[in-house]
This record gives C-alpha cells, sequence and structure tokens, in this order.
C-alpha cells in the first residue's frame, strides 16, 4: 500500500511539474514578439479602457480540483482522471473565513468536476448556512458514472444550488466527439433526473442552465437562437427542459491551444478574436467582479489566467491573506488570451456580456 501510494505521489508531482512548464510555454508563446495582431494592451488603450480595473470583488469561483471522470478536449483546465490536485479542507476553511468578514454573495464551484472534491458536501452545507448563492458547474455524467454521487441531483435541490451543466451540443454526435464516447446518453440521463427533481421547470426557482462550447476554431453562434435551437431539440426528443444557454468562446490556452497548434489554426483563430473585438463586452468581463481560487488558495482574475498561473498583482497572493480593498484597487492581469472574452458578444463563464 505505502509503495502504490509512493508512486502516485511521485506520478502526481511529475504531471504537476509538466503542467506547470507547459504553462510557462504556453505564456511565452502568448507574449512573444511575433504575436498575431494588436496586443490586448493595446486595443484597450484604443479604445480608452486601459488599465482593466475591478467593479467588485462579490463573487468567488473555487476551482475545488483538477480531478474529472472526464478528459474534454477543449478542456482549458487540463482536467482528467489522473489528476490529483484537490483543495483541501484548510483552504476551504479559508474560504469561509473570506466569506464572513466581505460581502462576497456568490460562490461559484468548479474543477474539474467539482463533486469529486472529499469535502464537497460540508462546503455546501457550509455556504447554505450563511446564505450566499452557490453554483455548482457540473458535467453532468458524474452524477450517473458512479453511485457515490447518484443521491448528490437530490442533494443540489435540499440546497437549491443552481447548476450550470457543459452540453456543448444537442446531438449525440457531436457531443461525444468533443467529451467522449457515451457521454452525452449519460448526460440525457443526468438532465432527466434533475428535471424530475423541477430543475429548469416554470416557477420552481431550481435553476439549471445549459453551456455550450464551439468544437472547432470559430466563434459561437448568436446565444438567444441556439438556446432556443436547443430547447426545442431537447423538448422534442427528450421532453428535457432547462432555463438558459450559455454560450462560450474556447480560449487559446491549455488543450484547446494544443489543438490550435496541431491543425495549425492559431493564427487564424487569433485574428479571428481580434477582428471581433468588442469594446461593449470589455466593459463586462467576468472579471470586473470575480475572484478565481485555484486549489491551493491562490487568487486569481479570471479561472483562465489560473491556468496560466497568472496570479492576481498586489502583496496578498492567497485566500489566507484576502484583502477586499487591496484587491478592488488592482489592475486586472491581461494577455492576448483575453481576446477570447471581448470577440462579439463577448464571453464569461455566464455566457455573453453584452
Amino acid at each position: 500500500m505505502a509503495e502504490t501510494l509512493k508512486k502516485d505521489k511521485l506520478k502526481s508531482l511529475k504531471r504537476r511539474k509538466s503542467y506547470l512548464s507547459e504553462a510557462k510555454n504556453q505564456i511565452e508563446l502568448l507574449e512573444r514578439d511575433q504575436l498575431v495582431g494588436t496586443k490586448f494592451i493595446d486595443k484597450l488603450k484604443e479604445n480608452n479602457q486601459f488599465p482593466l480595473k475591478a467593479r467588485t470583488t462579490n463573487i468567488l469561483q473555487l476551482n475545488l480540483g483538477y480531478m474529472c471522470d472526464l478528459t474534454c478536449e477543449h478542456c482549458h483546465v487540463d482536467a482528467g482522471p489522473d489528476r490529483k490536485e484537490i483543495m483541501t479542507k484548510e483552504t476551504l476553511e479559508h474560504v469561509l473565513n473570506v466569506i464572513d468578514s466581505t460581502d462576497v454573495h456568490t460562490v461559484d464551484l468548479t474543477g474539474g468536476a467539482p463533486e469529486m472534491n472529499p469535502n464537497f458536501l460540508w462546503l455546501v452545507e457550509e455556504l447554505t448556512k450563511r446564505n450566499v448563492k452557490t453554483i455548482v458547474r457540473s458535467n453532468l455524467t458524474i452524477l450517473v458514472s458512479n453511485k457515490r454521487y447518484r443521491t448528490y441531483p437530490e442533494f443540489f435541490k435540499k440546497h437549491k444550488i443552481e447548476v450550470i451543466a457543459s452540453l456543448p451540443c444537442y446531438t449525440k454526435e457531436n457531443v461525444d466527439k468533443q467529451r467522449g464516447s457515451g457521454v452525452f446518453n449519460k448526460s440525457i440521463e443526468s438532465l432527466l433526473i434533475l428535471n424530475q427533481l423541477g430543475y429548469g421547470l416554470e416557477g420552481t426557482e431550481l435553476n439549471l442552465h445549459l453551456v455550450f462550447n464551439p468544437g472547432g476554431a470559430s466563434l459561437p453562434p448568436e446565444q438567444s437562437a441556439l438556446e432556443k435551437d436547443y430547447k426545442v431539440s431537447l423538448k422534442a426528443d427528450w421532453n428535457i427542459e432547462f432555463n438558459s444557454l450559455y454560450t462560450i468562446t474556447n480560449l487559446p490556452i491549455s488543450r484547446y491551444l494544443d489543438f490550435l497548434l496541431a491543425a495549425n489554426k492559431y493564427e487564424s483563430y487569433m485574428e479571428t478574436l481580434i477582428n471581433a473585438y468588442n469594446p461593449v463586452a470589455a466593459e463586462n468581463v467576468m472579471c470586473r467582479d470575480t475572484i478565481s481560487v485555484d486549489w491551493e488558495g491562490y487568487l486569481y482574475d479570471c479561472d483562465f489566467n489560473q491556468m496560466l498561473q497568472l496570479k492576481v498583482l498586489g502583496k496578498r497572493k492567497h485566500v489566507s491573506e484576502f484583502d477586499q480593498e487591496e484587491l478592488l484597487k488592482r489592475n486586472i492581469m491581461i494577455g492576448q488570451h483575453c481576446y477570447g472574452c471581448t470577440a462579439g458578444a463577448g464571453s464569461s463563464c455566464q455566457g455573453t456580456t453584452t
């Protein structure tokens, strides 16, 4: 047993070393002199939007760990079953201290599969005691793939958790291509269970939102039109209902960057993002009111910066030394990947921003 644990730890350390090296290489790629098009900082200056600054810090997005039951090709977290990084209870207690001492009103739980964190149930119960809005970003399959998690939908209902679920298309072929064989059927099974509990139905106040990511090197279509297509198709084929659809642009980092480079589409995709820059979207990017916390407790302006190891500016970079006043004064860390949030109608973890 001890030998097995030692090997697992060594594998995790090697995986983390490789991940950090990959992040460094991606930063160098995104910041080198031969950048595609206009630098993001110069685009902000052209539109009198630099420096990009926070408006509030009332939303905490917690990455509870990179462990996941899936290995999706578009995943900017590079999550998967082999990832061992998990937020500890000690770090979560620091998060609760922040909630107790600030005006944070929303906690957004993500991963990986956030449900796989061993302290997930305890955390949600603690958040309920504090009367903060709790969001869980679920891949749906986790709720039916393992009997350990089959009671979680009822737990979600009990605590009135808002569920934001990934479903990159309403057809089996496209979902399985992007997320793996069998994922679509498991996702449908989970959605049916959530509907039976009242999620996504009018008048229940149990919110169920779906998330669309483009499968190729393109921007997502117009959100409201695509939402109508989703609702018509899922209702007709499966009698499934949901509240809203969020379209999220793929940012050129992690696995998606690997895909762009392998397909020789990095430059054309960056040109697409830059040419679609929308100043209105830039005014409403999520980093203006959200702080992202990684599994170790370090602070970032967004979940994407977290994957590139671009911590917040300032002296206090860990949740244990959270200083709301200092965070409100900071300039937001930016790079070429930020074009993904300002292209077209804009993109954030809550969908379009305009």
